[in-house]
């Protein structure tokens, strides 16, 4: 079994709040994190401003925020590279 890095979590979860999950349990699922480290997770990508967190009464969402937006698609765009020139299959 590979472990996923710290970067691949946090791409991971921005994925995943991108593609319209809002909610903490449900992001918890998507991304296959237990609580405290979807929570620590989330924690930084709040502070730094990739993702939003708007309070609803008791509950709590999660939005992606244009520099969230604008990280994933730096990320894709130098996965497809990577892809494109194979340098992946050396590694």
């Amino acid at each position: 079994m590979v472990r996923r890095s710290r970067l691949e979590i946090y791409f991971d979860l921005l994925k995943v709040v991108e593609n319209g999950v809002t909610k903490p349990t449900r992001i918890m699922y998507k991304t296959n994190l237990s609580w405290k480290t979807l929570h620590e997770i989330l924690s930084v990508l709040v502070s730094k401003k990739f993702v939003l967190e708007r309070r609803m009464g008791n509950s709590r969402r999660y939005h992606i925020t244009d520099k969230g937006h604008n990280a994933l698609a730096y990320h894709r765009k130098s996965l497809e590279g990577l892809v494109a020139n194979k340098l992946w299959a050396r590694v």
